[in-house]
């Protein structure tokens, strides 16, 4: 096997759109609606599995897929499956799905503990219930990060660390345990690569009940979509650093969402029904040892029948006290817009709409005034290709086929991949997805779980839909990849559009075709670079403080060519900065030139981060209509020993930044001769000075982090900084600084626009 290094592409799915192009010889029709009948299960249920974990001490052996009927489950409603499921998911290995068949209700008297890689998928079509019993015993109904018993708080994970979950499909009912009793249907500590999608809690609708649907009080996120919360004390209690929520739901709840403590959050596509509170958020702090609700930022709301939408825990008595955005906020008989615990009111409320209402400090252009505001603010271009039919930022849920048959899947094991981390499967890949193999266009390609190790360019003809089995690996390797002077794609979505050089990971040039919004697009897919078993990168190979180029990952995440257009939902890109395939998680020496490099007309939608890359983070260059989540991102603990760009050259060609001795660290986010681009959300970090953290103490980890150049047309909402001493730049000359926005251990400003 090549001892070059490998980078890695987990995908969950990939949908480059639903308009084929071009069917492969033996399709007489492109793939059209699902021809599951209704009483068909979900044909994840049925189809041949042969995922395998390919680090696994003996994969022939270890079981990836468990349904957990096979472990005894029997789902009655009656019978205990608490066992049964706890079993089905002790692998604790590298992969692992714990499959909750159709419709079935099963009774559950203790916590459902997660473990690292694992997924709980329940039947899209009928999603299955966990019903927590009267007596339950447990600290919640699904426990992603379990306290050790009279370990004085010691958790089972590192939270900020806790990486690689996902449950999606399932009920959660509360409703058996007593309403008084404490009770809690998700406890979701999580960090990055995580997700819930497609998520109900029920819970009691008594006055005065104990019942809450998350609890989440520390981690670094993470994404979650198209959740619902029925009664309960709390729809959602959270606190973590940050994360971004999409198509949020909660009725009938004395308080929707209520906020501990954050960096940043931003919640997107909002339903408020028949709560006593909407937000209730803990602010007011400004040191790192008074950490409240950081920023707040809140596009696409509907709140109906809640006397307060938003409250403060304290006044901000004109000054900065927690960064709140609220943008296109619909209001239907709620009295109350803003407010504080106390009964002040800030902004009146009513049936109305709050079209952009902010409050914090504030600026424009150049120059570094800040103006607090607890009002009207600049209310960002939205171009109508960003949204949907009602004005809304569009949004479209990660599909998973639910009317789709066994049948109109077909696999690349059965097609002859291997996806054991050693063959090339390169040829096998590639056969499947072109038209030599028959089957592009009319069939969804399934990766099953495995890691497929590649040495050249596999591309994907428009029209291509790919699902994974879980997480399933794409390892790159080889010489054709080693050469940064000369890069080139690892996966090229859709044609290359010219003869430009390929960015590594995923060179992307697809577009939606007319009327079919996001079609090209990627969920829950994320690039791993480094730090993982297979990779030829683990500590043994790279230790801390090393510079080595073998180290050297990746040229490029993914690049955004100029004629394509993308929906990235939960997309992380990490350059490793410790081990996560060895006990001890040591720390690493990673390199990778760039992160997500974007010169598309869009429409693009980013909702995902982007981390420890060499020369940036972000870069829009020429780019127009995007709308970015909340975008986190953290310079390499490394720097500037080497300084950026090293161990990287610049390259014009990929109009990479220019770097010096004052600038000599990687950019956040860097943009050049872009319009309509809107931020909602966003958090650059710095933590490290070689991988030492005593330049915190001074807040000055780094100068610059985050820079717009003056012909582009930009704003910025709820941006929060760490240990930099500008938070944002114009053409490379600070402009706001950060100790103008002491928000706790991290800066915040509300908006900034040019």
């Amino acid at each position: 096997m090549s001892r070059y290094p490998k980078s890695l592409l987990l995908s969950a799915l990939l949908a480059l759109s639903t308009l084929v192009s071009g069917l492969g010889t033996s399709c007489s029709a492109p793939l059209g609606s699902g021809t599951a009948a209704p009483s068909d299960p979900y044909w994840l249920q049925t189809v041949k599995h042969q995922g395998t974990s390919a680090f696994n001490s003996d994969p022939s052996s270890y079981q990836v897929f468990r349904n957990v009927k096979d472990f005894g489950a029997k789902g009655d409603g009656v019978t205990d499956d608490t066992a049964a499921i706890k079993h089905g998911m002790s692998g604790r290995s590298y992969h692992e799905i714990a499959c909750l068949p159709s419709d079935r209700t099963y009774l559950v008297s203790s916590a459902i503990d997660t473990y690292y890689y694992t997924q709980m998928i329940g039947d899209a079509k009928k999603p299955p219930t966990l019903l927590a019993s009267s007596s339950f015993n447990g600290f919640a109904v699904i426990d992603a990060d379990p306290y050790i018993p009279n370990g004085w708080g010691a958790q089972w994970f590192s939270n900020q660390n806790n990486f690689y979950r996902s449950i999606r499909n399932l009920i959660i009912d509360l409703r058996q345990i007593p309403a008084s009793t404490s009770a809690v249907g998700l406890h979701w500590q999580v960090s990055q690569g995580t997700s819930l999608i497609n998520i109900v809690v029920e819970m009691s609708t008594a006055s005065n009940n104990n019942h809450q649907g998350m609890f989440m009080e520390n981690g670094s996120g993470g994404f979650m979509g198209d959740i619902v919360f029925n009664g309960g004390k709390y729809g959602i209690q959270v606190g973590n650093q940050q994360f971004t929520v999409r198509n949020l739901t909660v009725n009938n709840a004395a308080t929707a969402v209520s906020g501990i403590w954050n960096w940043g959050f931003t919640f997107q596509g909002v339903t408020i029904n028949n709560c006593q509170l909407g937000f209730d958020l803990t602010t007011g702090g400004t040191t790192t040892s008074n950490q409240t609700v950081g920023s707040e930022a809140i596009i696409d709301a509907v709140v109906t029948n809640t006397p307060i939408f938003i409250r403060s825990s304290v006044a901000s008595n004109g000054q900065l006290a927690g960064s709140l955005v609220l943008n296109n906020i619909k209001l239907n008989n709620v009295p109350t817009a803003v407010g504080v615990a106390g009964g002040t009111t800030v902004l009146a409320g009513g049936t109305t709409t709050i079209a952009s209402w902010g409050q914090g400090n504030v600026y424009s252009g150049t120059s570094g005034s800040k103006t607090f505001v607890q009002g009207n603010i600049v209310s960002a271009n939205k171009p109508s290709v960003l949204l949907d039919s009602a004005g809304r930022i569009f949004e479209k849920a990660h599909p998973q086929y639910a009317s789709y048959a066994a049948s109109q899947f077909i696999s690349v094991k059965s097609q002859g991949a291997k996806g054991d981390g050693h063959t090339d499967d390169t040829t096998a890949i590639q056969n499947v997805l072109n038209e030599a193999c028959f089957y592009a266009g009319c069939k969804i390609i399934f990766f099953d779980a495995g890691t497929y190790y590649v040495t050249d360019t596999i591309t994907i003809p428009a029209g291509t839909q790919i699902v994974g089995e879980a997480w399933s690996v794409i390892m790159a390797g080889g010489s054709a990849f080693s050469d940064q002077n000369n890069p080139r794609a690892v996966i090229q979505a859709g044609a290359a559009n010219s003869q430009a050089p390929g960015a590594i990971m995923i060179e992307w040039n697809v577009h939606d075709p007319s009327g079919q919004q996001a079609a090209a697009g990627m969920w829950d897919s994320h690039i791993r670079l480094g730090g993982a078993a297979g990779t030829n990168m683990q500590s043994s190979e790279c230790p801390s403080g090393s510079v080595n180029s073998s180290c050297q990952a990746a040229f490029l995440g993914i690049y955004l060519t100029s004629g394509s257009s993308a929906y990235l939902e939960g997309t992380w890109i990490w350059t490793a900065d410790h081990d996560l395939d060895t006990y001890s998680s040591s720390d690493i020496s990673i390199f990778t030139g760039r992160g997500i490099l974007s010169e598309s007309q869009g429409p693009v939608w980013l909702i995902g981060t982007s981390e420890h890359a060499a020369l940036y983070q972000y870069s829009l260059v020429n780019a127009q209509n995007h709308y970015i989540g909340f975008a986190q991102t953290e310079t390499p603990y490394y720097q500037p020993s080497p300084p950026a760009p090293a161990p990287y050259n610049t390259v014009p060609s990929f109009n990479d930044p220019a770097f010096s001795s004052s600038i000599n660290m990687a950019w956040g986010m860097y943009i050049q001769s872009s319009n309509n681009i809107i931020i909602f959300g966003a958090g650059f970090y710095s933590f490290f000075q070689n991988y030492n953290q005593d330049c915190l103490t001074t807040n000055a980890c780094q100068t610059q982090i985050f820079n717009i150049d003056s012909t582009s047309n930009v704003v910025a909402y709820s941006v929060s900084t760490i240990a930099t001493t500008y938070q944002l730049s114009v053409s490379q000359n600070g402009v706001i600084r950060s100790s103008d926005n002491a928000d706790g251990f991290q800066d915040t400003f509300t908006a900034w626009s040019n």
